[in-house]
């Protein structure tokens, strides 16, 4: 993986100007071009597509201040205009073209990401890889931006608009793993970028002939393997660091990879005020 991860930030140089063909380098390196976005965001720190766009910035602020041509400088990056260029530019540096050409700055230099992962183990994972039939998902759901880190507050006032009674009914219709209520993350960005939109669900796994009310929401899952991380202690922070030690840890360790699908947090035990929990991570995995 670190390999192919190498790989990639070296074609992102060759193609600065050109398209960057992903697909190609995880066929290439045997694994999946979602498992590769996911494990660049992951380890990264960002997504790929804010990387490239960094990197071409940054390229591309040596022909500005050399005083090219505006318009060319955009077409040669890719964009149809110069203010599309323009508003880019800006996004990255702080700063428009003109400022920057006037001025010789600020300039906000992406460096060239090398990837030399070290695995060390030094956090313990409780894990388990559960093969699982067809299953559904039913709740409330709502389309949510994704935020990386700390309590998503468009989630939180999801969950808030529901009745206590509503909380009771949805765990009352478990009968399948995950069991309890599920925090249910579903049509998410492969590049996991901050502020991108997902389906948030908040309800509960049944089996696919179980009876179901009208009024819920539903995410049909096909059969397949799911790697689970046990989670405890203060929430969200311990969650959000077993999600980044998957990345980490985990899975350069282990012969799997991520697969398309949803990702389930079960809440199995917690605090009234959800300062603390237990959980479980469902995170969609095949053979890698």
């Amino acid at each position: 993986m670190i390999s192919a991860l190498n790989r990639l930030v070296d074609l992102v140089e060759e193609q600065l100007t050109g398209e960057l063909d992903v697909c190609a380098v995880a066929v290439a390196f045997g694994t999946t071009e979602y498992h590769l976005r996911r494990m660049f965001s992951s380890l990264a720190g960002m997504p790929l597509s804010e990387y490239v766009r960094r990197r071409r910035m940054t390229a591309a602020a040596a022909d500005v201040i050399n005083g090219a041509d505006l318009l060319s400088i955009a077409v040669r990056y890719g964009y149809g205009s110069t203010e599309a260029f323009a508003r880019a530019f800006r996004a990255v540096h702080g700063a428009g073209p003109a400022e920057v050409r006037r001025a010789g700055g600020p300039l906000r230099t992406q460096t060239h990401l090398r990837f030399r992962l070290t695995v060390e183990g030094n956090i313990p994972m409780d894990t388990r890889i559960v093969n699982h039939d067809a299953f559904r998902l039913v709740g409330h759901a709502a389309r949510v931006t994704l935020v990386h880190e700390g309590v998503n507050p468009q989630i939180q006032q999801h969950i808030a608009a529901l009745a206590p009674e509503e909380h009771q009914r949805l765990k009352a219709l478990n009968d399948i793993e995950p069991t309890g209520l599920l925090a249910v993350s579903d049509d998410l960005d492969p590049d996991r970028a901050e502020g991108s939109e997902l389906t948030y669900l908040h309800g509960a796994a049944v089996s696919t002939d179980a009876p179901l009310p009208d009024d819920l929401d539903r995410i049909e899952v096909p059969a397949g393997r799911w790697a689970v991380f046990r989670t405890s202690g203060a929430h969200p922070d311990a969650l959000q660091e077993a999600w980044a030690a998957t990345a980490t840890d985990w899975f350069p360790s282990n012969p799997w990879r991520l697969r398309p699908g949803p990702e389930i947090v079960a809440y199995l035990d917690r605090a009234p005020d959800l300062s603390t929990a237990t959980c479980e991570l469902w995170l969609p995995v095949e053979p890698a």
